[in-house]
């Protein structure tokens, strides 16, 4: 086989048409990459071998593929697995595939543990997620333990508690018509949730001071109580202050203040 023409290409002019002769005349035999070619000392009058040719276009599939990728973290970093499913969505050949992962690694374009860090520390900035739920994003990716292990080095116990408390503080503003135990119990679950432990979430809602003063305590109560007596007004004496009495103390509030509330508090059937 004969090469007769070598022509760039209209829309990529890093990527060569390459015509030949196989005794039938001129046809189109294949396209490569500028570094292939240049690789390759390709030029008219060449003659090629059919397995020359399938060496030619076995590395151009690679440096197809390995130009796919590093566009592709162009954008952002990104792990190795990441990598690995983009070239196959391109239909890139598995055995391409190996040689472009190492192609990169080598060149240190892909670092599983620099691209785990770089996603803890944004994260912890954007999301105000705790270590666990952070663990759970990397294993998806396909970041192995050990390599998650030494990543989250990088968020720190006392980074965390500062995450949790923040959130802590953010939600407590949303739970004011709760008790003080049911606020507290909500937000704990929101913070375990978010992939923070019991540990670092007991320390946040201390330093978040969730207290309720007795005001606040009881105009909580008072909300709850309002909307309890709509749920349970077809009911009345005895009957009616159990199902009252039930209600807000599985809310959090104390039998002292629900007994108060309910004899202080006239409430019209209307």
């Amino acid at each position: 086989m004969k090469i007769t023409k070598i022509t760039v290409q209209k829309k990529n002019k890093s990527r060569y048409n390459v015509y030949v002769d196989c005794g039938h005349g001129e046809e189109f035999g294949f396209a490569i990459d500028e570094d292939v070619y240049i690789k390759f000392g390709i030029e008219k009058g060449m003659e090629l071998s059919a397995k020359e040719i399938s060496e030619l276009q076995s590395e151009d599939e690679v440096r197809k593929g390995f130009n796919q990728a590093v566009n592709y973290l162009s954008y952002r970093m990104r792990s190795c697995q990441e990598i690995v499913e983009y070239l196959k969505k391109k239909e890139v050949p598995t055995s391409a595939i190996e040689a472009i992962m190492k192609r990169l690694q080598e060149l240190k374009y892909i670092d599983d543990l620099e691209f785990a860090k770089m996603f803890i520390r944004s994260k912890v900035t954007t999301s105000q997620k705790g270590p666990k739920a952070l663990e759970q994003e990397l294993k998806l990716k396909g970041v192995s333990e050990a390599i998650i292990e030494k990543a989250i080095l990088v968020y720190p116990q006392d980074q965390q508690i500062e995450s949790a408390t923040k959130l802590a503080k953010k939600k407590a503003k949303q739970n004011q018509k709760l008790s003080e135990i049911a606020a507290k119990q909500k937000i704990g679950q929101l913070l375990k949730q978010k992939g923070f432990s019991w540990t670092i979430i007991e320390q946040a809602i201390e330093k978040a001071s969730l207290q309720k003063d007795e005001q606040e305590e009881r105009e909580a109560l008072d909300i709850q109580a309002q909307k309890a007596h709509r749920k349970y007004r077809k009911f009345s004496g005895w009957e009616y202050k159990q199902k009252m009495k039930q209600q807000l103390y599985r809310k959090g509030f104390s039998i002292e203040l629900i007994d108060e509330w309910l004899n202080e508090t006239e409430i019209s059937d209307q």
